[in-house]
């Protein structure tokens, strides 16, 4: 069995996002393309964001650390730590309201 520190891994990639030009930073801890499951840490600090794109499968978005608003076809949902955000079956962005870091799951069909 492996145990993994969110905490941890949120402060250090908050770190390197705040380092950033591009004010983010990220990186998948669990599974991959190869698998149906892939979690992956993604750390925003405030105002930036993830443009909008397609949902690759079904989708959550647990806040971490920070507040986030998720956008898609005009509707959104703002979540703050320790808040699970079910991502539409549409195009959608995430846009961090402050400094932030999530967990996205992602299971592949």
């Amino acid at each position: 069995m492996n145990k993994l520190s969110l905490d941890a891994l949120a402060r250090k990639h908050l770190e390197t996002a705040q380092a950033a030009s591009a004010g983010r930073s990220s990186e998948t801890f669990f599974g991959g393309h190869e698998h149906t499951l892939r979690q992956t840490l993604i750390a925003l600090t405030r105002g930036n964001s993830l443009s909008e794109h397609p949902n690759p499968g079904e989708a959550t978005v647990l806040v971490v650390r920070g507040r986030v608003r998720l956008d898609a076809d005009g509707d959104s949902w703002e979540g703050r730590a320790n808040d699970l955000i079910v991502v539409p079956q549409k195009s959608h962005s995430l846009e961090a309201l402050e400094d932030s870091a999530v967990v996205l799951t992602v299971a592949k069909h």
